[in-house]
């Protein structure tokens, strides 16, 4: 299903999908997963995964008890894109956003990243961050991190300094979007991309659920953990 997550979520963005008169030659797959922490009955983190107006996804990850400041930030977020969306391409409609959402939020907080796809055919992706959930691209190189520049202060913090991004998704890469309860479990890139790398032979929707497996082996989270991977199926 596609929206705001319940304990899974996935979302396929088809090809051949028309956006005015445009039919798309490519397709980008996505799908999300999330974990509660072990002993507790709130999850503080949210994805969002949706196709209309323009594909786009996102992780928020509530700070403490932050009654469910993620989740309200998450369908914030989604009514940006709604409302703006032609302007997904632009890093400064990201930069504003990212301050629209401080605001909206202030007095509880988040962490934010998020992306969105102007251009499917060419694999463009547009996006920004705040805080200390991460983006990575896993493909033949390697893995590497997309939001490595700090992002001081969290949405809703009032101090907020949102980072955009912009990159090039080709077909052999996956893009994960990341809470730090999920990318700090692994302690290092090694692991991470071994459980992405292990789950690829299989179907791209098992690839969230794999990376939050290698992250709880004990099967007890000690943190909230959400996982959205993307990527253009080969053609």
């Amino acid at each position: 299903m596609a929206g705001l997550n319940g304990p899974d979520s996935d979302s396929r963005f088809p090809a051949l999908k028309t956006h005015g008169k445009t039919a798309h030659r490519h397709s980008i797959e996505c799908f999300g997963a999330t974990r509660i922490q072990a002993g507790h009955k709130q999850n503080e983190d949210a994805f969002v995964i949706e196709r209309e107006p323009i594909p786009h996804a996102a992780v928020f990850d509530g700070v403490g008890n932050a009654e469910q400041a993620a989740h309200r930030v998450a369908r914030f977020f989604k009514t940006l894109i709604k409302d703006q969306g032609g302007k997904v391409g632009n890093p400064t409609a990201w930069a504003s956003w990212v301050r629209l959402m401080d605001s909206q939020l202030l007095g509880t907080q988040s962490t934010f990243v998020g992306i969105a796809v102007p251009d499917i055919d060419n694999g463009l992706i547009v996006g920004a961050y705040a805080g200390n959930s991460r983006a990575y691209i896993v493909g033949e190189d390697g893995l590497r991190l997309v939001t490595a520049e700090s992002s001081p202060g969290r949405i809703g913090s009032g101090k907020v300094l949102g980072r955009t991004f912009t990159l090039k998704l080709r077909p052999y890469d996956i893009l994960l979007l990341m809470s730090d309860g999920a990318w700090g479990a692994y302690g290092g890139t090694y692991l991470l991309r071994k459980a992405v790398t292990s789950a690829i032979t299989r179907h791209f929707s098992e690839v969230p659920q794999a990376i939050l497996d290698g992250a709880t082996p004990s099967g007890q989270p000690a943190d909230d953990m959400t996982v959205v991977a993307m990527r253009q199926p080969r053609l």
